[in-house]
């Protein structure tokens, strides 16, 4: 038997993360540059964004969990007999993965004959959601524990994010990008458009008006499925969002309408997940865009 942990950049809704029977870690939040939150627990995140609406010179931060906060998750996992699979945002973004390491080599002293597997996701926000789902359905599957590992670092390369924010002033203040390229997009007025792979988020072009931002996205989802010759419906898509929800809903809808483009036959549900402040920070109160990952397939996710 073995147990499924992943830290709090998942992004994954409360009630799913019952019905997967996960345990997630939370990052801490600082609105205050004194104070530290547990995220959801003690700072709900449409609480966190409305603070980003309400006072946009101030940056908000986060830290990462702490190397207590998995030992305090994974030892009485152990104590039980049962094994961890422990799924952490990308490296390039923190150093949870750092924590959770720590934790295990603590751990593996005093119980040396535990398994902890600790996964770099490479991703993070509702795509490292979708790939912690993943893992669930593979080990529900009956899969071990060594498959199941060997299927999430393999599953995990085929990740992508595509997304858009409302400005560059986060990315530059939390040192994502440099401040050159930040001031001349700010006085141009111009959309940023952003793709996240292999753990890294890299510049994928730049837009006028929110409206023209959210059209190119799905284009370059389109173009991206064509060029690559891949299956749409091989894949699962989630849609992720900040602040505004209803503009969720509406992007939703025309995202959906273009997918016919490349399969009439496509009906899988789409969820729609709030991007929590692990993310925020970095991108402030309007990220909209759109997460995809290869899914298990009918055989019992053996591609």
């Amino acid at each position: 038997m073995y147990k499924i942990i992943t830290d709090g950049s998942c992004d994954l809704p409360l009630e799913l993360v019952k019905q997967l029977d996960i345990d997630v870690i939370p990052f801490y939040v600082s609105i205050d540059g004194i104070n530290h939150q547990k995220e959801i627990i003690d700072l709900g995140v449409r609480d966190f964004y409305q603070f980003m609406i309400d006072n946009p010179k101030v940056f908000p931060k986060t830290s990462m969990p702490s190397i207590q906060d998995y030992i305090d998750v994974f030892e009485p996992i152990i104590k039980n007999e049962e094994d961890v699979i422990c799924i952490c945002i990308t490296t390039k973004f923190s150093g949870s993965y750092n924590s959770a390491m720590n934790a295990k080599n603590m751990l593996l002293d005093k119980y040396p004959d535990a398994k902890i597997e600790i996964i770099d996701a490479t991703v993070n926000t509702v795509l490292q959601g979708m790939l912690v789902e993943e893992a669930v359905v593979k080990k529900n599957t009956g899969a071990t524990f060594e498959e199941t590992v060997k299927y999430v670092n393999l599953v995990k390369e085929t990740g992508r994010i595509f997304f858009t924010i409302n400005g560059m002033d986060y990315l530059v203040h939390g040192g994502r990008v440099g401040k050159l390229s930040g001031i001349a997009a700010g006085a141009l007025g111009i959309k940023p458009l952003i793709l996240l792979k292999e753990g890294e988020i890299f510049n994928n072009g730049l837009t006028r008006g929110r409206k023209k931002s959210k059209q190119k996205i799905v284009e370059q989802i389109i173009s991206y499925f064509k060029d690559n010759e891949l299956d749409i419906n091989e894949y699962r898509f989630c849609i992720g969002f900040g602040y505004d929800k209803e503009e969720a809903i509406e992007f939703k809808e025309q995202f959906i309408k273009s997918l016919e483009q490349l399969s009439a036959s496509f009906n899988d549900e789409i969820p729609i997940r709030q991007i929590g402040a692990t993310i925020g920070v970095h991108t402030g109160p309007h990220p909209l865009g759109v997460g995809l990952l290869k899914k298990c397939n009918k055989r019992g996710c053996n591609e």
